[in-house]
């Protein structure tokens, strides 16, 4: 039984590994599970096994790599720190670090990028929802602790700088893997963030006296 669990597995993982490939080289909508299965060395048959339909697989593998979301959402900003906004700038610059070095996170991101969502891949957009709403919750705690504690500038509500934190985050993330990797995502996004952060907080009041 243990062998016969553990040759599951390794099936199961060699087709995941064939449907990155796959799905990383022709797209989501245009690789066929005759295809995967091909790539994979194993029959049509043994993905059924394993995943209900393409879709199935897709959550699968979406689900084998954490994304950015759900990297965050793992972070400390929920803790009694002080420094909230430091808390969540390091997260999400640790995060593109990761990100740059992390070939199989890149492939999976950009499958995730160029997936056209149609009736197939509902499912998909649904939970990428799902994860989006956590995720937006939690910064949005963040933020709001940070505006109790005086740290966060009163022209941003802590919705809005949710937002604007994920908009950045993706947009680097798309025009990184989906052109060309023209910038030094490491470099110039730890920038970009530590910009957008210092506009996040809040003056000392010591600090505009003396200026």
């Amino acid at each position: 039984m243990r062998r016969t669990k553990a040759d599951a597995e390794a099936t199961r993982k060699k087709i995941l590994n064939a449907a990155e490939r796959m799905f990383y080289r022709k797209g989501v909508s245009n690789t066929t599970l005759e295809e995967v299965a091909k790539e994979a060395g194993v029959t049509r048959g043994a993905i059924y096994w394993h995943f209900a339909n393409k879709t199935d697989l897709f959550l699968a593998l979406y689900e084998a790599v954490p994304l950015p979301q759900e990297d965050m959402i793992a972070r400390e900003i929920e803790t009694e720190a002080f420094d909230t906004l430091a808390i969540v700038e390091s997260a999400t610059s640790e995060w593109l670090t990761t990100l740059a070095k992390d070939e199989q996170r890149q492939r999976i991101l950009a499958i995730m990028l160029r997936c056209d969502y149609d009736n197939d891949m509902a499912p998909v957009l649904e939970r990428q929802r799902e994860i989006d709403e956590r995720h937006d919750a939690t910064l949005e705690l963040a933020f709001a602790r940070a505006l109790e504690r005086g740290q966060l500038q009163e022209s941003w509500t802590p919705p809005s700088a949710a937002r604007a934190l994920r908009w950045m985050m993706m947009g680097l993330c798309t025009e990184w893997l989906l052109f060309g990797r023209r910038f030094d995502l490491v470099a110039e996004g730890h920038e970009a963030l530590r910009r957008l952060f210092a506009s996040f907080r809040q003056v000392p009041v010591k600090s505009l006296e003396a200026s």
